[in-house]
């Protein structure tokens, strides 16, 4: 125990600061497991559950001891000099001190933001996360008016108090006494003693920085450090992504967005369009029969309802009768994906008929691009364009983006009375709804309208609306905003059907994505993606069932088509799914990009790890090696379509 005595409290400082630091970051991941449970439960009915489990946790350890290396060695330096020179002034050890407070205290803020990110989206927290700086205000007002987001912010704060005073302990009893020690304390030690000491503590300095640098690179081997890739060590998901630091995976997504490259390189520009024309060849050659433009067309974007909602699809909680019902009197496509994760995907592939971009804010751009989608064709075909939102249109850049591209008019939160905004999310579906019908009955009678729509019912959070019909048999919340933006839509429809309008409009119903539902087996939830795409107009168009395979983006091609509208092709990546199929559907889930056909599931991730599933049979194992072809044609497929896209925002 004597050699303990002599070990420098500077040192002393170093080590309970980083077992400090590793059990908070050890706390955070620990949280993940209750909020997917039932997954849990499922993994430790397997043979090796258990190992899996512990082996995550242990790669846990491993990302945070990266993030805390990197803060702490900067301290390690400048306490070793302070060794060296017998350093004993007040502000140069606070300055130390504050330095990783304040520090540790940023990460575990970010720590604290993941935790709902990941429950919503399944992934740890990158820098697509931070895309409504521009709109602060809206997002801390969505974050105080959904309880669950209240509850992690209060764990945060604890976290913070608790983790401060804990290091103000830790400093007094450390640094504090480097300042008061005197030169007697010193000189009551023999000459060998003092060597000897000196020997030990710089003997353990040496060590720390040899293991801070071990640290920081994450693993032994010289080749490569840790990488986001070395965390995907199993076939389960939910595995891989609790041993990822969400301060680390942040960092990463800014070094490469910043650093390492501003735009997509997946395969050369000349590929991709050699690729894309020659992929598209039939498509741009067919000729629409031009019929009298007579029909209306109203587009629901519904928020986060994903297909795996419905009964239709085989869901049976019964909770959406309305949309189901409505699937069985329309066109529906069964196996339409969207394009992304986030709404602002949802509503730039929608109108745009353009896939999203990874991680790149389609839309967020200083110079608005003029796009080739349906508002802007359906303007230059003489229609009224509108566009409907029961919040803020300025949020991710929406408004600014419709109204350079062929909106004209545009009815969002601030034209509500401030009585019915509910929440940061604006106003209820069913107001929404109502307002665009009295909008649309003020429009000359004498032009088509095209009216966009984008509700929010299904977004945290979640307020149900006081004083209406409905009457939930739902006990969660979240199933409760599932039924009521199901009769929402329902209202909708039959207020319309009253209306001079409704027997010449085409309706369109899609998501602008689905949601991370029940257990998953795979790096990218296909629940997130797979949406009900209906079009309904009793006078006009017969129901059936469309099998054919596509996605968001070809939304546009298959209306216009419908209207019997010819437009330029080329201009868009959408097809018209009344007389075509894609070989694959393809989508971005941030830093992955997912690749389907009728029996595999490809799934590329920016680390460069690449996995092919049999989907249909739910099976996990991962087929790469043994279907090496066939997943390079999907990844072919999907990089070329993507990257060909990307020159409409140059």
């Amino acid at each position: 125990m004597r050699i303990f005595s002599k070990i420098q409290k500077q040192i002393s400082y170093l080590i309970y600061s980083y077992l400090l630091v590793i059990l908070i970051f050890f706390i955070f991941r620990l949280i993940i497991f209750p909020l997917n449970l039932s997954e849990i439960k499922s993994i430790l009915q397997e043979s090796q559950g258990l190992g899996l489990i512990v082996k995550s946790l242990i790669m846990g350890f491993r990302f945070d001891t990266v993030i805390t290396s990197f803060i702490l060695s900067p301290i390690i330096i400048s306490l070793l000099i302070s060794s060296i020179f017998k350093i004993k002034n007040r502000i140069f050890y606070k300055i130390n001190h504050y330095y990783i407070v304040v520090f540790f205290s940023i990460c575990f803020a970010i720590s604290a933001i993941d935790i709902p990110y990941f429950k919503y989206f399944f992934s740890r927290f990158t820098l697509v996360g931070l895309t409504w700086l521009d709109s602060p205000l809206f997002v801390f007002k969505m974050i105080f008016q959904e309880p669950s987001f209240i509850i992690y912010f209060i764990l945060f704060v604890v976290i913070i108090v608790l983790y401060s005073w804990l290091m103000y302990r830790i400093y007094c009893k450390t640094l504090r006494k480097v300042v008061l020690s005197t030169q007697n304390e010193e000189n009551d030690e023999s000459r060998k003693s003092i060597i000897k000491t000196y020997a030990l503590n710089l003997t353990i300095y040496i060590l720390l920085l040899l293991l801070c640098f071990l640290g920081m690179r994450g693993r032994v081997a010289l080749k490569s450090p840790i990488r986001v890739g070395t965390a995907y060590f199993s076939n389960n998901p939910l595995i891989n992504q609790i041993g990822l630091n969400p301060v680390y995976t942040f960092i990463k997504s800014v070094e490469e967005k910043f650093i390492l490259s501003q735009s997509l390189e997946l395969v050369s520009d000349i590929e991709a369009e050699k690729f894309v024309l020659n992929e598209f060849k039939d498509f741009y050659s067919q000729t629409i029969k031009t019929q009298p433009l007579e029909n209306n067309v109203i587009l629901v974007i519904m928020e986060s309802m994903s297909a795996e909602y419905l009964g239709h699809f085989g869901n049976n909680s019964g909770l959406t009768p309305y949309l189901d019902s409505l699937a069985n009197h329309s066109i529906s496509f069964e196996n339409v994906y969207t394009a992304g994760i986030h709404t602002y995907n949802g509503v730039y592939s929608t109108l745009f008929a353009q896939p999203a971009l990874l991680d790149i804010h389609s839309m967020k751009k200083t110079t608005i691009p003029k796009m080739n989608g349906l508002p802007n064709i359906l303007n230059r075909e003489g229609y009224t364009t509108l566009y409907f939102t029961t919040h803020d249109d300025q949020f991710d850049n929406i408004g600014g983006f419709l109204m350079a591209n062929g909106i004209e008019k545009i009815i969002s939160q601030k034209d509500y009375p401030t009585n019915e905004v509910k929440s940061t999310l604006g106003v209820p579906d069913h107001i929404m709804f109502d307002r665009a019908i009295n909008e649309i009955n003020k429009l000359d009678k004498n032009k088509p309208f095209f009216s966009a729509m984008l509700t929010s019912s299904l977004h945290n959070p979640y307020v149900f609306p006081e004083s209406i019909s409905l009457k939930p048999k739902s006990k969660e919340i979240k199933d409760k905003m599932l039924e009521y933006s199901d009769w929402a839509i329902g209202q909708f429809l039959e207020k319309a059907k009253k209306t001079s309008w409704f027997e010449n409009t085409i309706f369109v119903f899609i998501a602008d994505h689905g949601a991370y539902i029940g257990k998953n087996k795979f790096d990218i939830p296909i629940s997130y993606h797979h949406t009900p795409f209906f079009i309904y107009s009793p006078k006009h168009i017969m129901a059936e069932k469309n099998e054919n395979l596509g996605l968001q983006i070809d939304l546009c091609a298959t209306v216009l088509s419908k209207l019997g509208i010819n437009y330029n092709r080329k201009e868009s990546l959408g097809i018209d799914l009344n007389n075509f199929s894609r070989r694959y559907a393809y989508f971005s889930s941030d830093d992955k990009v997912g690749v389907l056909d009728q029996d595999y599931f490809y799934i590329w991730n920016k680390n460069g790890k690449e996995v092919l599933y049999k989907y249909r049979q739910d099976d996990s194992k991962n087929y790469l090696q043994e279907q090496r072809t066939i997943a390079d044609e999907m990844k072919n497929y999907a990089f070329s379509m993507i990257q060909y896209s990307q020159k409409t925002l140059k």
